[in-house]
Parts: structure tokens; C-alpha cells; sequence
């Protein structure tokens, strides 16, 4: 793997030139220069005898008599022997109140450590305020400790506070190690910015740095993601030799906690190569990130190291394993790893044996398992067990298998189907429980056999076994889905009397089966009812509902709808107003879905681009172009950008009202509002020349078309063409046909009519008979319901009539490609 080397080139100097201090160890911070040998121990035994006795009172004659003889060496040597940080507080915080005794920097980092080891952060936060308050003088090394302890509990902050705070008020002159101290606190963040300062102020005092500096700088760039600048710190420190196993484990989890699965083993590799080996609590970490990540192989070979190492997996690490195995079905693996764990006499938990059953493709397995378990397993394990099975044989869509076992735990073993399947003979009694029945119904819902999933949860409350709201849910939610209503409000009113509140997915589910029906009354009743508890409709089910209406030609009972939803308090999407406005231009309605749409505007909505486009369609199709564009110009007000398809709808408005140019106007306007137009609008244009006689503007927007790298599809070869047959232009016409066809296109039935009756126009009959042979071989001639079939039967019989082309109209009657037509036809007509 080549590692990166780059580092921002100041940062690389610090560290380029930065020698190691004659003493590369870390410097051990001693919390106290006093042998507490010397202290009384009856002293210290009194202290600890009456403030570990209960009740504690602070007026103890006794302690008054003991409170003249405290020093600091008592403070610390008695702090040290309580087992409770609360009373070691205690002692800490009455002591401080003692006339004649001050805290020194050793007793509070007593207290600090003690605080720190059980994360006590309130308590540690208001201590580091008073050795700053009380203006507590401190060695280079305390402060340092002081400051480790805070940062080891996350106070980043506070530990930068006290060491500004100690130094510009002269309570510490910092250190080497002091700073490595505060850098140590300042990896437990991301601060890139804070470490790259203190690094350089460190620099700047001209302390020197060493593996102890640099890790912490390399731990804040691996926290931060930098994987270059870490990279380049870490191949700096392995220069000099500094690389030990702790820093290869800092860059090792970074790369695997951002998925570098593959670096990260490498990495371990490399290790192995210096002689270095991961601890334990890293192997464990490394091996479920890597199955987090789906990589169970790594994870595996991982497994492997560590064992080869000499340490001892746990249950936890075969339970992720055996999980990772069975999530990419690769059970064989599983099931080995699960024989490799009795053989260690490594008891599987019931959450392991329930990710190996619902793995299971091979009852056998299953059954192999479960003789294993049943002799040695409490009933509640069992049942877990069990149910995993459930869940097994209904991932393996062997639910008829399911249920089978399922009345075999409920002691129904006398059946012929169960008696045969060795899976289902129970040797111990286990009676299901509410998550078996559940199992089995969800599984019966999914495969919609739902009269047996409601006669099994008929059968469950029988027996005594209650039902929960999930399971009366999914049982709607499945009748819902199938549009049985019946059910659905029988299972509703029975959830009710068994005293389950129905949830705001019960309530849905119904909505959206009402909505789906398009049973407006129902389901306005029902939005009455979900009002009352404070549920919401769901706007998806409101929006379904409006456009079944309108798609059915019901836009008025949709907007009356909507009208309701609002009245009961629940606001619809705009989506639903839109598809509403969509479906009154639909059934002619377009001045009342302008007044819908001025109305909700005038409510607070803000429509869409999309609403926009919905309204601007219907005005330009009732040909007020006009409209459609005032429409357009408060589109824009709003700060709403006009799409492509806006634009397009215009540029067909105006073509279709006769207006090319103001057309042509749009187009220009696109270029300009940086809207590339798409080949639906050079289309549009193209056809709209041709239909105002300007063939030759069209041939040119053709060639601009293609300019632009908008290459033409089937509909604009189709619509030149046409466009230029109407203009008597059928010579340019074949061109762009034979291009078309260059380009492997089909043109459609209409396009060679419209040849064939120009060239008939323009009197050249041998060429109308060529495109005539053309369409007739490829299969597209017309059908006499087509509206198209009378003007070629009228050109049939003009080139049949014709010297030139008779002999051919003859060929093709008799081999059958063109139907015979003669005069009778007319005549018929007629």
C-alpha cells in the first residue's frame, strides 16, 4: 500500500525538524513528593472510619478534634482509601472548608483521577474551576495529569481553559509534558485547528516533540477523517522509529471505522512485520466493524490472528461472526464456527442458535440443533428457539410447514401431517407464545392467505394466548391491502373491546384502503374519528384518493374533499391540489381551477414548479396563450425557476395558436435564462414553421438543432418530413426519410402518406409508386378503418391509371402486399 506524504508544509516542518528530547519516554507525573508512610495511620483510619460510617454528619465532635491535623498528605492518603467517589467527595469538598487547610495541585488531582476513573464530569468540571479560583499553584507535570483527566471524560474544552488560565495567570510555567498532556485531551475530539495551534505554540516555546507529541496529533487527524495528513504523520513517525502498536491501532480502527476495510488489513499486515500484534479489546473492535461492514472475510482471517495470538474469543465475538455468516448465507461457515464453540465449551446463547435457525435452508440442521437443546434448555429459551424455527421455515417460504409446527407446540401432534415431519416431534411440552402466533400470521398475510392467518388468530385467543396492537395492525393492514372491508371494521371494532387503542397506523391502514375504494363519505367519517385522538391522515392516502377522483372524471367531488380535509383541520400537500387543478382543465373546468389555485395561493401554499407547468398546460391547450404567460411571469416573482418542460408548454401554445414567432421568442429566452432546450422544443418549433409555410426556417432550426448537440429523435424525423410534404417540398422530405432510416427509424404509416400525396401534387407519379412499394413491403399499409386508407386508395387508383406506374399497382395486388381497389370501391363509398 503506498501511504500518503502530504501534510500542509508548515505542520511538516514542525515536525521535520523537531528532534526528540533526550529522553524520548513519557515523563510519569507523581502525584505527590511525601512518603505517606510517615502519616499516622490511626489518623487516617479515623478519617476513614467516620466518614464511611452511616449516618455521616459533619458536626462529629470527633472530626472537629481531627480537622487541625489535616495536611495534604493526610487528604491524599485518605482520598486513596475510600472505595466510593461519593464519600471520597465528600471528605474532598469538607476538607476544603477546614480553616487552616488548602488543597493543593496533588490533592486535587487525587481527586480529579478518582472522579475521571468513574466519569463523575459535573463534580470534575466544578473542581477544575477552583483550582482556578482559588489560584492553585501547579507543577509542569500536575497540570498535566490535571488536564489528562479531563480530557480522558471528553472535557476538551475545560482542559484548554485550565491550561491557558494556569499559565497567563502564573499558577504553572508548562512543560513538554504538560503540553503532550493537553494535546492527550485534545485527541479525544476533532479539532484539527486546535491541535495544529498547540502544536505550533509548543514549537514556538522550542519544546521539542516525540512519539508522545505526535500521536495524539495523529489520533485528531484519524478522528477527523484526514486519512492524508494522518498518513503523513504516521510514516514521519516511523521514520524515527516511533511507530509502536498503539499508534498502528489508531490508524488501523480510523480505517475501518470509515469502511477501508482492505487498508486497515494491511495495515495489520505491516504490523506482523515489525513484530507487533493488536490487543485484544482492538481485535474485538476490528472484527465487528469489519462485519458492519459486510466484510466477514477480513473479519475472519482477523479471527484467526487473534486466536494465533493467544487470546481467547468470547461468546459476543462468535455471536457477530456467526451473525455476519448467516446475513450473506453462508451457513456451512456458521455452523462451523458454531461446532468450533461447543468444542471450547463455549455455550451458545439463544440469540446465536436464532440467527443459525432463521439461516437454515436444510431442516436437518434445524432438527440437529434442536435435539441438541431440548434436554438442557428452559422452557422460555425453548420458546425462543422455537420461534426461530417459525421465523426459519417462513423465510424459506415453507410457511404450510410453519403452521404445521406451530399446532404441533400447541400439543396438536395427533395430525397425520404432523406426525410425519420429524421437525415437528416435541419432545418437551412448549406452548407458543404471542410472538409464534405472530410469526406465522405475518408470514400468511405476505403470501396472502389471509382467511387462514384470521382463523389462526381466532385460534390464539382461544387458547388464552393475547393478542398485541402490532398483530391486530398487521392483520388490518393485510385485509386493507386487499380491499376485504368487512374484515377490516370487524377487526377494528374487536381491537377496540379488547382494549387496544388503535394506533395512527390502524387508523391509516383503513384510511388508505377507504381512499383506494374511493369511498369519500367513509373516509371523511373516518378523518372525523382520527381528529378525535389527535392522528393525522396520512397525506399520501389524501393525494391517492384525489387523483383516483380525477382520473375517473370526479375533480369536483376531489376539490369538495380537499374543502373537508381542511375543515376537520388537516392541510392536504400541494401535490394533492395539484393533481385536484390538473383534474378540473381535464373535464373543462379550467376558470374553476384557476380559482382553486388563486385560492390556495391566497392560503399560504406556494406551488410548485409543477403546479405551475399544470395550469400553464391547460390555458395554452384552451389556446389563452396569454394567460398561460402572465401565469408564468408570477411564477417567476415568486422566485420559482421556469423548467424546460414550462418553457416547452408555451412554445407549443403559441405554435398551435398561430404565433411561431412569439414561439420563437421563448426559444431565444431559454438560451439566455440558461435552459437548454430539449429535442421536444426544437420539435415543437420545427413543425410550427412547417405549419405556417416556412420550410426553410425549419431546415435551418434543424441544422441549429444539431449544432447544439441536441440530437433528433423518431418524432422530429417525422415531423419535418410531414412538415415539409405540406409544404410542397417532398424532395427535401426523402432526404431527411433515408437519414431517418440511416439511422435505423421506422417512420409510422402517416409519414409515407404524406410523401406519396405530395409527390402525386407535384405530379411525380413514379416516385409517390416508389414510396408507395416502400410502405407496402415494409407492412404499413393502412387499414381500412384508418383514417389514412382513403387517401391512399384515391393514390392506388391515379397510379394504376398512369403509364408509367400501372404495371407496378398490378405487382403488388398480386403478390398480395396492396388490397385490389377499383371503382366499386368509390362507388360503395358513395
Amino acid at each position: 500500500m503506498a501511504l500518503a506524504r502530504t501534510i500542509t508544509q508548515a505542520h511538516y516542518n514542525l515536525i521535520k525538524f523537531s528532534v526528540p528530547t533526550s529522553n524520548p519516554h513519557r515523563p510519569i507525573c507523581t502525584k505527590t513528593h511525601n512518603d505517606s508512610s510517615s502519616i499516622p495511620s490511626d489518623l487516617t483510619n479515623a478519617f476513614i472510619s467516620i466518614f464511611t460510617k452511616k449516618p455521616f454528619s459533619p458536626h462529629n465532635p470527633e472530626l472537629n478534634n481531627l480537622a487541625p491535623r489535616l495536611t495534604t498528605q493526610v487528604v491524599e492518603t485518605v482520598l486513596n482509601s475510600f472505595k466510593s467517589w461519593k464519600v471520597a467527595h465528600l471528605f474532598f469538598t469538607w476538607a476544603s472548608s477546614q480553616s487552616g487547610y488548602k488543597h493543593n495541585c496533588y490533592t486535587y488531582n487525587t481527586m480529579a483521577s478518582i472522579l475521571s476513573r468513574v466519569r463523575q464530569i459535573a463534580p470534575l468540571k466544578a473542581m477544575a474551576t477552583d483550582v482556578v479560583n482559588l489560584r492553585c499553584s501547579m507543577s509542569p507535570g500536575a497540570l498535566g495529569y490535571l488536564v489528562r483527566c479531563l480530557g480522558s471524560v471528553g472535557l476538551v474544552d475545560e482542559a484548554n481553559d485550565l491550561f491557558d488560565q494556569a499559565r497567563t495567570m502564573g499558577l504553572c510555567i508548562p512543560n513538554d509534558y504538560s503540553y503532550t498532556c493537553l494535546l492527550e485531551a485534545i485527541a479525544k475530539s476533532s479539532s484539527i485547528d486546535l491541535i495544529e495551534m498547540r502544536l505550533k505554540e509548543m514549537h514556538n516555546h522550542g519544546w521539542k516533540f516525540n512519539k508522545y507529541t505526535l500521536t495524539p496529533v495523529l489520533q485528531v487527524y484519524c478522528n477527523a477523517g484526514k486519512f492524508e495528513k494522518a498518513l503523513s504523520v504516521f510514516n514521519d513517525m516511523n521514520e524515527r522509529g516511533w511507530v509502536d502498536a498503539h499508534v498502528f491501532s489508531i490508524v488501523v480502527l480510523s480505517f475501518s471505522k470509515m469502511g477501508e476495510v482492505d487498508k486497515a488489513f494491511e495495515l495489520i499486515g505491516r504490523m506482523e512485520d515489525h513484530n507487533m500484534t493488536l490487543n485484544q479489546k482492538t481485535f474485538c473492535v476490528l472484527i465487528h466493524g469489519f462485519v458492519r461492514e459486510s466484510r466477514v472475510d477480513k473479519a475472519l482471517l482477523l479471527f484467526d490472528k487473534m486466536k494465533q495470538s493467544g487470546f481467547s474469543p468470547d461468546v459476543s465475538l462468535y455471536d457477530v461472526l456467526i451473525g455476519g455468516l448467516c446475513k450473506i448465507k453462508e451457513v456451512e461457515k456458521a455452523l462451523c464456527l458454531y461446532s468450533e464453540m461447543k468444542q471450547l465449551g463455549i455455550q451458545a446463547d439463544v440469540g446465536i442458535l436464532t440467527k443459525l435457525m432463521t439461516s437454515f435452508s436444510e431442516e436437518s440442521e434445524m432438527i440437529r440443533v434442536l435435539e441438541e437443546r431440548q434436554e438442557d434448555t428452559d422452557e422460555e429459551a425453548m420458546i425462543l428457539l422455537y420461534n426461530s424455527v417459525l421465523k426459519g421455515l417462513v423465510n424459506n417460504n415453507s410457511i404450510d410447514k410453519a403452521c404445521l409446527l406451530l399446532r404441533a407446540m400447541m400439543a396438536d401432534q395427533s395430525d397425520v401431517d404432523v406426525a410425519e415431519h420429524k421437525l415437528l416431534s416435541i419432545k418437551k411440552a412448549i406452548h407458543p407464545n404471542t410472538i409464534s402466533f405472530s410469526i406465522v400470521i405475518d408470514g400468511l398475510l405476505k403470501t396472502g392467505k389471509l382467511d387462514l392467518a384470521l382463523s389462526l388468530f381466532q385460534h390464539m385467543k382461544h387458547i388464552g394466548c393475547k393478542p398485541n396492537i402490532m398483530l391486530y395492525n398487521n392483520l388490518i393492514d393485510g385485509f386493507c391491502n386487499s380491499n376485504r372491508l368487512e374484515e377490516i371494521y370487524e377487526l377494528f371494532r374487536e381491537m377496540k373491546v379488547s382494549g387496544f387503542e388503535p394506533s395512527r397506523f390502524t387508523y391509516n391502514s383503513v384510511f388508505g384502503c377507504l381512499c383506494r375504494r374511493e369511498d369519500v363519505v367513509a373516509a371523511l367519517d373516518l378523518v372525523k374519528e382520527m381528529r378525535v385522538h389527535a392522528y393525522e391522515p396520512w397525506i399520501k392516502h389524501s393525494t391517492l384518493l384525489v387523483k383516483g377522483l380525477c382520473k375517473h372524471g370526479r375533480a369536483v367531488e376531489a376539490c369538495k374533499f380537499l374543502a373537508s380535509m381542511v375543515q376537520e383541520g388537516f392541510l392536504p400537500d400541494i401535490i394533492a391540489y395539484s393533481a385536484a387543478i390538473d383534474g378540473l382543465i381535464k373535464i373543462q373546468e379550467l376558470d374553476r381551477a384557476l380559482e382553486l389555485f388563486r385560492d390556495i395561493c391566497s392560503r399560504g401554499y406556494r406551488p410548485d414548479v409543477v403546479a405551475y407547468n399544470i395550469l400553464i398546460s391547460g390555458l395554452c391547450k384552451a389556446k389563452r396563450v396569454s394567460e398561460a404567460e402572465d401565469i408564468l411571469h408570477k411564477m417567476v416573482v415568486k422566485g420559482l425557476v421556469p423548467s424546460v418542460v414550462t418553457y416547452n408548454l408555451l412554445v407549443d401554445g403559441w405554435c398551435k395558436n398561430g404565433d411561431v414567432d412569439q414561439a420563437m421568442l421563448f426559444l431565444s429566452r431559454m438560451f439566455v435564462e440558461d435552459r437548454n432546450p430539449n429535442v421536444i422544443t426544437y420539435t415543437t418549433l420545427i413543425d410550427g414553421l412547417c405549419n405556417d409555410g416556412r420550410p426553410d426556417d425549419a431546415l435551418v432550426l434543424w441544422n441549429e438543432m444539431g449544432k447544439k448537440g441536441c440530437a433528433p429523435n423518431k418524432v422530429s424525423f417525422m415531423a419535418l418530413i410531414h412538415g415539409l410534404c405540406k409544404c410542397g417540398r417532398p424532395d427535401t422530405a426523402l432526404v431527411y426519410l433515408h437519414e431517418m432510416q440511416e439511422k435505423e427509424m421506422e417512420p409510422d404509416t402517416f409519414v409515407y402518406v404524406a410523401l406519396i400525396s405530395s409527390f402525386l401534387s407535384n405530379l411525380n407519379l413514379p416516385l409517390a409508386f416508389e414510396i408507395l412499394k416502400e410502405m407496402a413491403e415494409k407492412g404499413n399499409f393502412p387499414d381500412p378503418l384508418d383514417k389514412n386508407f382513403v387517401i391512399v386508395r384515391d393514390a392506388v387508383l391515379k397510379l394504376s391509371e398512369d403509364a408509367k406506374t400501372s404495371s407496378g399497382v398490378k405487382n403488388l395486388i398480386a403478390e398480395g402486399r396492396i388490397p385490389r381497389i377499383g371503382c366499386s370501391d368509390i362507388k360503395d363509398e358513395g
